[in-house]
């Protein structure tokens, strides 16, 4: 029986939860409510919590204080996406609980949940139920109720475990959303994992990662010593296939060949994991999906890294004491998206959005060094705003955060950038600017999927409406005329196309041409946004 856990048990426990949600982080993805390529909730839950094993695991003994401050500290900076920033504020709560103490029994360490739930709740402007905070605050006030009675933590953990999968089950009826696409809640799912992994250390069960650490330190690059004009295939393509067919790969294999290079492919009975470099990630997506469903997939544009790191590289040794009084940092992912941001202004950029939601700790980084009084920035993403809100208590600057959720909507608040206007006046006359523009998204189906009576067929092509399905065909001049249809309401005046990477020219200035036929009276503008994941991003204003 264990009626108390110090330091070193817990940071067991939080090592063991790591490992958990990393090995069970792709069926979470599979929760994801419409069937785009992003694999949002899973990996971004994975990455908080791995940000905090090496600081862990750099201390033998600890207090139970120091080991809660160390994973608070470490998940907060790491937080990616909405669900890895509820799960870091759920462990600060817990930090807060447990200051100045040693080691915890369960009466106190059922308090702590508490603490954690309450951090949560009041952070989120908006707490929807039905999601990872009602699963959490569940099992909380469950722990809290258990503990008056029962002193053992194995005996806590099964029974709150218990509490949370059947609050799991039931979020597909409190949330709307789930209920039409007939899913639990990714992350109440999530957490779960992490919990049954804390469960097992206290088991004496130490799991290990999916993913297993490669080695040592690396060695620092010289980013230099080579041009971004020398990467002859820009976008660093990962992603993972389960199996539907037994069509041998050696047939794709040579096809990924002939469009790019450092091509990797890791194969079991049931999945295989392709990593690749390419110019036309989409058309490798496309071809690998008629070998089976695509589980996940991460693309980044090695050219932006290298100029950003070879900026970092310049820059960390200079001063950023404030030059100007305002800055502007946005997250993007495109060559031509990022040219619009800073053609307006922008001065740094982090490449990032769907399928790479940066964490606080890499948007700190840029707003450090930005040499501004106050830093405005446009996360461009629903998913990554919360990330960018954490920033604001960790450094000396102002921080302002325009809730921009689309990358049209960044580029259209930067359209209002004044710096003769006082701070909250430039504010919001940026977050005007960018409510005044309705966005649509035209991506395809990473996998089959049921949602609200429509049945969706991997590859198929989707379009989003403020992240709202609105259509999904195998056609795409039908879809394009579904669009039409839908953004007729807003009576359009200005319309900007943003297409990308796999997207040539010709066919996007096709697609510009069938929307003219339905707005005639529209200024229709196209710009070669270079974006992966979505062929294209249409600003309706």
């Amino acid at each position: 029986m264990i009626t108390e856990i110090n330091g070193a048990v817990y940071r067991d426990m939080i090592l063991n939860g790591a490992a958990s949600i990393d090995i069970h982080k792709e069926a979470i993805n599979e929760l994801n409510v419409f069937p785009v390529p992003d694999g949002d909730t899973g990996t971004n839950m994975s990455l908080t919590m791995s940000s905090c094993g090496a600081e862990l695991s750099k201390i033998n003994s600890l207090s139970m204080s120091r080991a809660a401050d160390v994973t608070a500290s470490a998940l907060l900076r790491g937080a990616r996406g909405n669900s890895g920033v509820i799960l870091s504020l759920l462990f600060r709560g817990m930090a807060k609980t447990f200051k100045g103490l040693d080691s915890v029994n369960t009466r106190v360490f059922a308090e702590g949940l508490m603490g954690g739930v309450k951090s949560a709740y009041k952070a989120v402007m908006k707490p929807t139920e039905g999601t990872i905070l009602t699963v959490s605050r569940l099992m909380a006030e469950a722990a809290v109720t258990i503990a008056e009675e029962d002193e053992d933590f194995e005996s806590l953990f099964e029974k709150l475990i218990a509490v949370g999968e059947e609050a799991l089950a039931d979020t597909i009826n409190q949330n709307p959303v789930l209920k039409k696409a007939g899913v639990i809640d990714a992350g109440g799912k999530g957490y779960l994992c992490i919990c049954s992994g804390m469960l097992l250390a206290l088991r004496g069960e130490m799991l290990e990662a999916a993913q297993s650490a490669e080695g040592g330190a690396a060695p620092k690059n010289v980013f230099s010593v080579f041009e971004t004009e020398d990467i002859e295939f820009a976008y660093d393509t990962v992603y993972i296939v389960r199996k539907t067919t037994d069509k041998p790969i050696e047939l794709l294999r040579a096809y990924l060949c002939s469009i790019g290079d450092s091509l990797v492919i890791s194969e079991d009975d049931d999945v295989f994991k392709v990593h690749v470099h390419t110019n036309i990630p989409g058309e490798a997506l496309t071809e690998s999906a008629k070998y089976g469903t695509l589980e996940v997939a991460k693309i980044e544009n090695m050219r932006y890294q290298h100029d950003e790191l070879v900026e970092e590289h310049t820059i960390d040794c200079k001063p950023t004491e404030p030059e100007k009084k305002y800055g502007v940092v946005a997250v993007c992912a495109g060559d031509g998206l990022g040219d619009a941001f800073k053609e307006l202004g922008v001065d740094r950029l982090i490449t990032g959005g769907q399928t790479m939601n940066p964490s606080t700790d890499d948007i700190l980084s840029q707003i450090e060094q930005v040499p501004a009084e106050v830093v405005f920035v446009l996360p461009n993403n629903k998913n990554i705003i919360m990330a960018a809100q954490q920033c604001v208590p960790l450094t000396d600057k102002k921080v302002v955060v325009i809730e921009t959720k689309t990358v049209p909507q960044g580029i259209s608040a930067m359209y209002a950038f004044d710096d003769s206007l006082d701070t909250d006046e430039l504010a919001a006359a940026m977050a005007e600017s960018a409510s005044g523009v309705h966005t649509v998204q035209i991506t395809y189906a990473a996998r089959d999927s049921e949602f609200d009576g429509k049945s969706i067929k991997s590859g198929e092509y989707l379009a989003l409406l403020e992240n709202t399905l609105i259509a999904n065909e195998t056609d795409f001049a039908a879809l394009l005329a579904k669009v039409a249809d839908s953004i007729g309401e807003f009576e359009p005046e200005l319309i900007t196309m943003f297409y990308g990477s796999d997207v040539d020219e010709a066919a996007a200035q096709a697609s510009s041409n069938r929307l003219s036929l339905s707005f005639p009276d529209a200024e229709i503008t196209l710009v070669n946004g270079g974006q992966p994941v979505y062929y294209y991003m249409i600003a309706v204003e």
